[in-house]
């Protein structure tokens, strides 16, 4: 079985439903004698990897560069015997960050060239290489037999778009829990937390919609430009297209959810702390008369050495009777 590594290059022949691992010294033959689908997979662009994508697959050097340099956007360019097709996968980090990992692919006749990276800051090495591993285990275990170079690339293509959907499915479990957590009141005593979860998911949902959407248009552009695409590989195209384009509609009806599910929860929340501020307003309207009249009379009432009882017990009355008042104007109102 083929094994995978995080630096180098790896030439692997495709013939008679086996995949042969080359040595790179054969490469320029294998190209040249067309006896098989050539898949070359380089783990970095560095000094040899972008020696063989210069010196003998001959490409474009700007497109060299797009895999020496990390690409924030899908790309696609046509060129005579070859496209260039840059695609993202995404990949959950820590604190709510979602990563996306390059793949830049030279598709041409009889020959795929996968390059991976750069990658950001905080990806896993192996998560990299995820799909390229995932189809390699397919091709070795006879699943997986393209007759050409765009099939191999349909069936990374299909991978990720897969790997998203997969992706939104975590999300939509844990958008359950968020959403039975609110049903059933059971917020901690910490709300800021938790709605910084609800909007983490968001953020998580929005970040794999943007990269379907983007990986969607790239499609839809080469299906548009039939001349470079083999006609038994448009409908492939085609799927590639249909398959992204369903993974944003999931997206787009669970981000919906949980955009209703976070308005609820804001709702109920400053529902209760309307009704909180009613009540407090009741407590200061009845309080209103005490602060008025003590703040006319202050300490002239009651004094340490004489006592007006009569004016005393008078004033008293009065705040009783304003309080009384007040507390049923405000019953009258529906604030408590």
């Amino acid at each position: 079985m083929d094994v995978r590594v995080t630096s180098g290059i790896d030439v692997r022949l495709l013939v008679d439903g086996r995949v042969e691992r080359r040595p790179l010294e054969d490469l320029d033959m294998l190209i040249a004698l067309q006896e098989g689908l050539v898949w070359v997979d380089i783990a970095r662009a560095d000094e040899e990897g972008t020696r063989v994508l210069t010196e003998v697959f001959g490409f474009h050097p700007m497109a060299v560069r797009d895999c020496v340099e990390r690409n924030h956007l899908p790309k696609f360019h046509a060129y005579s015997d070859h496209v260039l097709v840059i695609l993202h996968s995404v990949e959950r980090g820590a604190a709510g960050r979602v990563h996306t990992i390059e793949l830049d692919q030279f598709v041409g006749p009889g020959f795929l060239v996968t390059v991976h990276g750069p990658d950001e800051p905080g990806v896993a090495p192996e998560a990299t290489f995820t799909h390229t591993d995932a189809i390699l285990r397919r091709l070795e275990s006879g699943r997986l037999s393209p007759a050409s170079s765009f099939e191999l690339s349909h069936a990374l293509a299909s991978a990720i778009a897969l790997e998203a959907e997969r992706f939104v499915g975590v999300l939509a479990m844990e958008t359950g829990k968020l959403e039975r957590t609110v049903m059933e009141e059971a917020v901690s005593a910490n709300p800021e937390a938790f709605l910084e979860e609800l909007f983490t998911a968001r953020h998580e949902l929005l970040t794999v919609r943007t990269s379907a959407a983007l990986s969607r248009e790239i499609y839809s552009r080469m299906a548009t430009l039939a001349r470079f695409i083999p006609g038994d590989s448009q409908d492939k195209v085609l799927d590639i297209v249909d398959q992204f384009e369903r993974v944003g509609g999931v997206v787009d009806a669970q981000k919906e959810y949980l955009q209703g599910v976070i308005e609820f929860y804001r709702v109920r929340t400053e529902t209760k702390m309307t009704i909180a501020a009613e009540r407090l307003a009741v407590i200061a309207a009845v309080t209103l008369p005490v602060t008025a009249l003590s703040s006319i009379y202050g300490m002239n009432v009651i004094v340490n050495n004489s006592t007006h009882f009569v004016q005393l017990g008078i004033v008293i009355a009065i705040m009783l009777v304003m309080s009384g008042w007040l507390l049923r104007w405000a019953k009258r109102q529906g604030w408590w």
